[in-house]
């Protein structure tokens, strides 16, 4: 058996967003999730711009690397992440991961809402997310067939699975 650390680990992680109250004002913010915009639909609320799938699997990178989680590391008491992007998260946790000698194998990452209706766009999802990282993101999507928050339509949640490794 090898003295050195398993060259392998998986972190799993879950996050969860409210829609917006859809009487208020929005102004210019819209509802970013798996790092891609989709005009008409109500943002969700957040410290940040909400985007539950970037966020479960940037808490499932930092689980796997033992680096904590978003909270502790871009947490409200944060003001330079006050509405930061998915794709900015992404990329910092990359480089966290990259200063401490990990790399990123692939992630899983599946949203769970109503909507938007994401099956047309999954592909694109998968892609921009992949593009950040510089690994392979599946992303996929279900709903709760009207059961709990996300069938009533509430908000979103996403639950993200990520595999790291050292050289």
């Amino acid at each position: 058996m090898s003295s050195l650390p398993f060259p392998y680990r998986v972190g799993q992680a879950i996050d969860v967003h409210a829609f917006a109250d859809p009487q208020s004002d929005f102004g210019e913010k819209t509802l970013w999730l798996a790092c891609l915009e989709w005009p008409g639909e109500i943002p969700l609320e957040g410290h940040s711009d909400g985007d539950a799938a970037a966020h479960a699997t940037c808490d499932a990178l930092l689980a796997a690397a033992g680096l904590g989680d978003l909270g502790t590391n871009f947490g409200t008491d944060r003001p330079e992440w006050a509405g930061a992007s998915g794709k900015a998260f992404l990329e910092e946790v990359r480089r966290m991961l990259a200063d401490a000698g990990w790399f990123i194998g692939n992630v899983t990452v599946q949203v769970i809402a109503k909507r938007p209706r994401m099956m047309k766009r999954l592909e694109e999802a998968s892609q921009a997310m992949s593009q950040i990282l510089g690994a392979p993101v599946s992303v996929s999507a279900t709903t709760t067939d009207g059961l709990g928050f996300t069938g009533r339509g509430e908000g979103i949640a996403a639950s993200a699975t990520a595999l790291i490794y050292r050289k």
